[in-house]
């Protein structure tokens, strides 16, 4: 029997399909990302249906819906029920100088906040050396108190401390000072972000006794009027906190490393 003769070529197998790792929803939202980004998808647009991210990605709904999610959070986009998800106006950058508890979870955060802290507060102690007032020395007196009976309670003398700071800072007049220690408010202890205190080699009780009795050379020299001392004094101060923030970070890091 004579072979039956087909009509045309037979169309080419389709070429297969890269299969991605499932589950990988930073990989989709870094690629919608990018396409915001690049212009190819621009504001105002419509992001392809969920049907049609799963093919592109190769991935489940609920991966999709999960990427999608974390772009409206980080507002690329966002839903409207019924109709869809659009691409919205890139925000304007927030050029207010800002520092959120989450910014100093790490030992190397809190570090980098005390260098800061170094030149600011040297420098406010300075200044207060020539401008305190018998008022001002009042209330750094009632701090280095309260600061005092904090240790012997078995507290972390978090509060006393930073009103410590604080009062130095309101010592200099300059309102400018006050103001940027009460926005950074009681974070800048590093005491209140990692258990310095509590993992200090000679115990919480002489650890904290040191720091008291830093404050009080610090009050000393504000109070002989010496801005050379105060400056010193302070510098001194934050500087031994960021030192044994050093050598515990080192620490740490030389446990971790297997030997």
């Amino acid at each position: 029997m004579p072979s039956v003769k087909t009509l045309g070529s037979p169309p080419p197998p389709a070429a297969p399909r890269v299969r991605r790792p499932r589950g990988l929803v930073p990989e989709i939202v870094a690629a919608l990302d990018q396409d915001i980004r690049n212009g190819a998808l621009k504001a105002g647009d419509k992001l392809p249906t969920e049907a049609a991210l799963m093919e592109r990605f190769d991935v489940s709904r609920t991966v999709v819906r999960e990427a999608i999610s974390r772009l409206q959070a980080s507002g690329l986009v966002a839903t409207r029920h019924g109709i869809g998800t659009f691409v919205m106006e890139p925000a304007q950058p927030d050029l207010n100088f800002h520092i959120s508890p989450h910014e100093l979870d790490t030992a190397a955060d809190v570090i980098a906040l005390l260098e800061l802290r170094i030149s600011l507060e040297s420098e406010a102690a300075g200044l207060a050396a020539l401008a305190r007032t018998e008022n001002n020395l009042a209330a750094m007196n009632e701090a280095l108190t309260a600061f005092a009976a904090a240790i012997q309670a078995a507290s972390d003398a978090v509060p006393s401390d930073f009103q410590f700071h604080v009062e130095v800072a309101r010592a200099t007049g300059n309102r400018y000072f006050a103001e940027l220690m009460s926005y950074l408010g009681t974070m800048i202890i590093p005491r209140t972000r990692l258990r310095t205190a509590g993992d200090a080699p000679e115990g919480r009780l002489a650890y904290l006794q040191r720091v008291h009795q830093e404050h009080e050379r610090i009050y000393q020299a504000i109070q002989l009027r010496d801005p050379d001392a105060a400056r010193a004094a302070m510098r001194t101060h934050l500087s031994n906190s960021r030192e044994r923030l050093r050598r515990a970070q080192a620490a740490e890091a030389s446990l971790s490393v297997p030997h």
